[in-house]
């Protein structure tokens, strides 16, 4: 089966989702990331824009159609960032960046501030893990500049999360939830008269296991929204529990990228839009397989 024909305006470019799902490589400039957390660190200690500018150039030449910039990690637990912070690491490598490509370049943050500072500094999308809800400037923001704008559910801020890789059951109509409260997020933003709206049903944000491989194998579900879906299924723990073989041995991120190529394959199959992803060459070639599936 075809996936579903979309473009979205992103500013001064159209992001052509046509037919097949595209890539958004992840490029953190953080230190606690949980899988990447301080790589673009120099021997001091210090962020090196150009390491970043390098690495997102590498992932451009392994055929990423999206740079997606964030400076705040969004693992559960992890500690606020301030607004200072997060745009002191993200805006000079957005900067450098745009300056080196014409990739479509997204900033990864739920404050205003940051999205207006990152559009200013050449991103065309806003990716909001908050779905416009912890920041209530940041839908102006976004209507303003005609971005896209990609709306992300989860059930609560992530310094307040807990780990769920332990939890093998969930909540039985999952979809149901997601779905319902995904077109309350559209909704709202189309009020705000935003319409280039991507939707991201926040795999690993406050889902159990059972409940994320539920939203995976009924992804097309989605499709009843009328918008492009984002997966972001990369290296997460979900994952991990796959490959687990007793209690205190789940795979640390570094060992789940065999499960992530097939995560993406099954995501892609069942209609994903995007797939933002750490591994670009592997994401590449799992979409490869899954067109000449989704094409026959």
């Amino acid at each position: 089966m075809k996936n579903s024909t979309y473009r979205i305006q992103c500013r001064d470019r159209e992001l052509d989702l046509t037919g097949h799902a595209k890539i958004m490589g992840i490029l953190n400039t953080t230190p606690d990331s949980f899988f990447d957390g301080g790589a673009l660190k120099n021997k001091n200690g210090h962020h090196e824009i150009d390491l970043a500018v390098s690495k997102a150039l590498a992932m451009i030449g392994e055929g990423a159609d999206i740079i997606d910039v964030g400076g705040e990690s969004t693992r559960p637990g992890a500690e606020k960032v301030d607004t200072g912070e997060e745009i002191s690491r993200t805006i000079p490598v957005i900067r450098e960046l745009r300056r080196q490509s014409d990739i479509l370049i997204s900033i990864d943050t739920y404050k205003s501030a940051v999205a207006e500072k990152a559009i200013l500094a050449g991103a065309q999308i806003v990716n909001d893990i908050s779905g416009l809800g912890f920041d209530p400037a940041m839908a102006e923001v976004c209507r303003h500049h005609q971005t896209g704008v990609i709306l992300m559910h989860t059930t609560g801020r992530p310094d307040s999360m807990k780990w769920s890789h332990h939890m093998n059951t969930g909540t039985p109509d999952i979809v149901s939830k997601v779905t319902t409260a995904l077109f309350s997020l559209l909704d709202n933003a189309q009020k705000h008269g935003l319409q280039n709206i991507i939707l991201d049903p926040g795999f690993g944000f406050g889902k159990t296991v059972a409940e994320n491989y539920s939203l995976l194998s009924e992804l097309r579900a989605f499709h009843a929204l009328d918008r492009p879906l984002l997966c972001g299924l990369s290296r997460k723990s979900f994952l991990g529990k796959a490959l687990q073989r007793s209690e205190k041995s789940l795979p640390p991120p570094e060992n789940r990228l065999t499960a992530t190529i097939a995560a993406n394959t099954i995501a892609a199959v069942n209609g994903a839009n995007i797939l933002r992803v750490h591994d670009i060459k592997e994401a590449a070639e799992a979409l490869a397989v899954a067109r000449m599936v989704i094409d026959s």
